[in-house]
């Protein structure tokens, strides 16, 4: 009698253990394989700034032979505009790609959805001080103190730029949110990008008629906030337009002088940047919403 009992609960776990076992088959190739993805992209921008208070200090007392003169100065030129400089002439020509203002990402999508991801943003943003503005000057030159307003005089009196970059490098979080489709073939989306880095400058300075175009170096940090359309297509292909807000704030620019000369100031900015790139891996998707059947044999 035990034995007749026992059969009929032996097939009746064995049958629950198959349905198991479909179940998990099934849920094997009805969900999709979570897998990230990168993404590069490439593209250019243009910049406008605020205005901005420039500090410039270097009390090293070093004579210069070009201007005749020590360099003993301490100043700062209140409210300077500035300009971008865009460059666009040069990207037909593909050896000086590099030249116009460029923005470059390198991201990287943590699940199949692509809406959560980290991304690092390089932009090459031309920042140029307006020659022959009025302005208010103060401080001193040569132990002469100055408290007036001033023409900007490029040749005798200051020139300021950070044309070889303002170079501002973020490090990103990625949210988007999906407007339409959703498949590798084609999605849009809106991307916010909220991040945090440092600037790394090249300025090219005239000062007293003495001019020096500095090396590149940290000089400061860069907080910025950036949003827009992001598009997906042709599985590997992507196109974003992006508007972006930044603070930049230059702690110690290097200007006349090797390590002598300074200058520090801060700004705001904003860009429009349109880009072109594309996505290296991404979700392989077997679910029947894309037309697979799986196999349960």
């Amino acid at each position: 009698m035990k034995v007749k009992r026992i059969i009929p609960a032996i097939i009746l776990v064995l049958f629950f253990v198959n349905c198991f076992s479909q179940k998990d088959s099934l849920n094997k190739y009805l969900t999709p394989k979570k897998k990230g993805s990168f993404y590069f992209s490439w593209g250019y921008t243009r910049a406008w700034f605020s205005k901005s208070n420039i500090h410039l200090k270097d009390n090293t007392n070093k004579f210069h032979e070009a201007t005749g003169r020590y360099n003993d100065y301490d100043f700062t030129i209140y409210n300077a505009t500035a300009h971008d400089r865009a460059d666009f002439g040069l990207i037909k020509d593909v050896v000086n790609i590099t030249v116009p203002q460029f923005a470059c990402h390198l991201g990287y999508y943590f699940n199949n959805r692509n809406d959560i991801g980290i991304e690092v943003n390089f932009d090459h943003t031309k920042y140029v001080v307006d020659d022959w503005q009025k302005l208010h000057i103060k401080g001193q030159f040569n132990g002469t103190s100055v408290d007036k307003d001033t023409i900007l005089d490029p040749n005798n009196l200051l020139h300021f730029e950070h044309t070889d970059g303002a170079n501002f490098l973020c490090f990103n979080f990625l949210k988007r949110w999906k407007i339409i489709g959703g498949t590798n073939k084609f999605n849009l989306g809106w991307v916010v990008k909220p991040g945090a880095g440092i600037v790394i400058p090249r300025t090219d300075v005239t000062l007293f008629g003495e001019r020096l175009n500095n090396k590149w170096h940290v000089a400061g940090v860069i907080a910025a906030v950036e949003t827009g359309l992001r598009m997906e297509f042709l599985t590997y292909g992507s196109f974003e337009l992006m508007a972006k807000g930044s603070a930049a704030d230059y702690m110690k620019v290097l200007v006349l002088g090797k390590g002598n000369g300074t200058a520090n100031h801060s700004f705001y900015t904003f860009q429009l940047t349109a880009q072109l790139g594309f996505v290296i891996g991404g979700r392989k998707d077997k679910s029947k919403t894309f037309g697979y059947t799986p196999n349960l044999k």
